[in-house]
């Protein structure tokens, strides 16, 4: 298999900094409260529910804007993430932000040794973060071992539907199902406003079927409470063919209920 955490994190390294100099982000407006949730935990926070005084590490962190947010709502967060340029702009929001949060290096399959065997109340995770992974099963074991018994998975995510169409339109060019070697990839872009020119432009994902992730998580010992599919996503998809609401949702033009864009997944250890 390609290193693909080499190709990866040297990607995310590359874009870390633009990503939190960009508007889409709102670092600024996060940083001075003026924003005290970002808009991906702010548009399952009903769903997440009441977090205070949990104990929650959370997944594939990047710049910590969501890791902040839920370090407002109450919990005692630790963020981890494998690109050191990401963590090195998390760390910095947080102490712009006065919060106390703990940033860890890792990648997501070595999270238990690089977080000392600590277990958990929440495992979270924020939206395009699974594509990134080459087996859902993997992920799902890492839950598993994070959580206590009772602790809580709460993820959202781009739908695999939507994850095998090319940006320009609405017929399925990638797999649907994982594939063992992924899909390697050469963009000078990213998902977010930035006039910054990019180096570092290859990259490896996979997609994960919706079946297979929720059976990986059965098999691991977790009970689904919670499936939520959802017709928008918090960035442009697909340019051209959709439009954003008020909230930053962005949603088919035309008949928006065509597609499940994204999804928010709740399960518990028993």
């Amino acid at each position: 298999m390609t290193d693909y955490l080499a190709l990866n994190r040297a990607n995310w390294d590359d874009r870390a900094a633009a990503h939190a100099a960009s508007p889409d982000y709102g670092v600024p407006e996060l940083v001075d409260g003026t924003k005290q949730l970002s808009g991906v935990v702010s548009f399952d926070q009903e769903r997440l529910g009441d977090i205070t005084g949990l104990d929650a590490v959370h997944l594939q962190c990047h710049i910590g804007t969501d890791t902040l947010s839920l370090h407002r709502l109450g919990a005692r967060v630790t963020g981890l993430d494998f690109s050191p340029a990401s963590l090195a702009q998390a760390r910095e929001i947080a102490a712009r932000a006065g919060a106390s949060i703990d940033y860890v290096e890792s990648d997501v399959y070595s999270a238990p040794e690089a977080l000392g065997g600590r277990t958990f109340d929440l495992v979270y995770t924020g939206i395009g973060a699974l594509c990134w992974l080459p087996s859902a099963d993997r992920w799902a074991q890492v839950v598993a071992s994070l959580l206590r018994p009772g602790g809580r998975l709460f993820i959202r995510e781009g739908h695999p539907m939507l994850w095998t169409f090319e940006e320009d339109g609405l017929e399925p060019k990638y797999s649907y199902f994982e594939q063992p070697e992924g899909n390697t990839w050469t963009d000078g872009g990213t998902y977010v406003a930035t006039d910054h020119v990019f180096t570092a432009n290859t990259g490896v994902d996979w997609n994960h079927g919706l079946g297979e992730i929720v059976t990986a998580l059965l098999r691991h010992g977790l009970q689904l409470t919670g499936l939520v599919e959802h017709d928008s996503v918090p960035w442009c998809a697909l340019p051209g063919l959709m439009s954003v609401d008020e909230h930053g949702e962005w949603r088919l033009t035309e008949r928006p209920e065509r597609l499940a864009a994204s999804y928010t997944l709740q399960a518990t250890k028993t």
